[in-house]
């Protein structure tokens, strides 16, 4: 019996609840009365998802801004929508050929059999969307999704409410509900979606509410693909030029102020190169941010709670010892705003608390090492991260690194870009989640790997059935037995 057996034989639901098993349901009936749309389809709905995203843009930009309190207009249409639309491209271009079967071999003794694996959509996918990316982190599943032949209900985040009123009507000019619906708001309602029979979920969000997640879908055996975070270091080989390496972490920890699943968050610098790399860092950031209070490139953290979480943790290292360098040009109280000018801290212990959590501020603690061994065994000490950032053009030294370490993605010399990489597989491992989309592994991801075998009329079994005793059993035995 399923949760929603359950609760329709005990209470009745609240009339919220209600509409999401409803959506479900009509979303199953529409998928069981034609659960193989063609690829000619799939991409025709992948360029209705295109016109609405581009007619869109300037509204959807504006909503997450506003939600934010501020968030650059350029982030979101560079980051999340430009992402989608070359996504919406990739997948258009490559999906009839992942469609296809694929052969497989069959065994001497099962000739002269024929197997395949067909890819099937799965049905109806569950998206649950955090509010640090909305746009990209609800329609790149999407994508995945519909690519695959799948239909799909999207959670919005309840602190991004002006854009899951946005989306919600961008989509429903795309799509009906019965293929593709938009569901928001918090509490109850992100409890219910979670314990949904879908055919498989995609959750992006923190590690506390992905167990939750997980333990809820697993009420009904829903597989769950988690895209979890975590701490992603950055590593300095003393070759490395500071400057070049100030300038890269400088862009991808305060892209969206350091508000990232994928943002650096921490960096190993060797002994001795703290003072010069702060430096750099330091006027970089001036270069890119001369001010900050009304500065639209700046954004704000999104809400009172992770602004006084992020605090917290600053106040926690000052404590016990920490040095707080903060890069605010122009002295500005930014506390009206929300904002958080861009710091950097040194001498950093394990137990600080910013050391024990995932940080997801414009806020950059600095460790010192003699030896990468070190640092390497530092990192394999904790929960494998979604990222794990090598600085070192010796390709040598990389791969040495890279060996020796776990994390969700290796990046050498580059830090969040990868994310926008259509042909890389994108999720985490361990601690920082499991399973993957984008590239191939979104299509096959969200597709039933069908296994078909067909036997022809002359192949008979009548040799292989009792008693025993019959000399095609004997020459298995003494042939293949050995």
């Amino acid at each position: 019996m399923n949760s929603q057996t359950k609760t329709n034989s005990m209470t009745p639901y609240a009339p919220e609840v209600q509409r999401l098993h409803d959506l479900l349901t009509q979303q199953k009936s529409a998928y069981q009365r034609y659960p193989v749309p063609t690829a000619k389809e799939r991409i025709e709905r992948l360029a209705r998802l295109k016109k609405v995203l581009v007619k869109y843009q300037d509204q959807l930009a504006e909503a997450i801004n506003q939600d934010y309190g501020n968030r650059s207009i350029t982030e979101t249409k560079i980051g999340e929508l430009l992402t989608c639309l070359e996504q919406i491209k990739y997948y258009s271009k490559h999906l009839t050929n992942w469609m296809k079967p694929s052969k497989r071999h069959v065994g001497i003794i099962h000739q002269p059999a024929k197997a395949w694996v067909q890819y099937q959509p799965m049905g109806v996918i569950g998206i649950m969307a955090p509010w640090n990316y909305p746009l990209v982190l609800s329609v790149g599943p999407l994508i995945c999704a519909l690519a695959a032949g799948n239909h799909a209900m999207l959670k919005i985040s309840s602190s991004s409410t002006n854009f899951g009123y946005v989306l919600e009507n961008a989509l429903s000019e795309a799509f009906p509900q019965e293929l593709v619906a938009v569901v928001t708001g918090g509490g109850v309602i992100s409890d219910t979606f979670s314990h949904l029979a879908f055919d498989k979920m995609i959750f992006t969000g923190s590690s506390n509410v992905g167990k939750t997640v997980m333990a809820a879908a697993s009420e009904n055996l829903v597989p769950v693909i988690l895209e979890l975070g975590g701490k992603s270091p950055a590593i300095v080989h003393p070759s490395s030029d500071l400057k070049d390496v100030a300038q890269r972490i400088a862009f991808g920890k305060l892209w969206n102020a350091g508000q990232t699943c994928v943002a650096p968050d921490h960096i190993f610098l060797p002994k001795g190169k703290t003072a010069e790399f702060v430096e750099d860092y330091r006027k970089i950031v001036i270069t890119m941010y001369p001010s900050l209070a009304n500065n639209q490139d700046y954004t704000s953290i999104i809400n009172d709670k992770q602004y006084n979480r992020i605090q917290g943790y600053l106040e926690d290292a000052q404590k016990q010892g920490a040095e707080l360098i903060e890069v605010n040009p122009k002295n500005e109280d930014l506390s009206h705003v929300r904002k958080i000018a861009p710091t950097l801290l040194t001498g950093i212990t394990p137990n600080m608390d910013i050391m024990k959590n995932e940080i997801f501020g414009p806020v950059l603690p600095i460790l010192e090492y003699d030896q990468i061994d070190d640092v390497i065994d530092f990192i394999n000490s904790r929960p494998r991260p979604l990222a794990l950032y090598y600085f070192d053009f010796d390709n040598a030294r990389a791969d040495y690194v890279s060996q020796r370490t776990h994390s969700g993605h290796f990046g050498q010399n580059a830090v969040l870009t990868h994310v926008a990489q259509d042909d890389l597989p994108f999720g985490g491992v361990g601690a920082s989640g499991m399973g993957k989309y984008h590239g191939p592994e979104g299509f096959f991801g969200l597709s039933h790997e069908r296994s078909v075998m067909s036997i022809p009329k002359l192949f008979s079994i009548k040799f292989i059935l009792p008693p025993f005793n019959k000399p095609f059993v004997k020459i298995l035995e003494k042939t293949f037995l050995r």
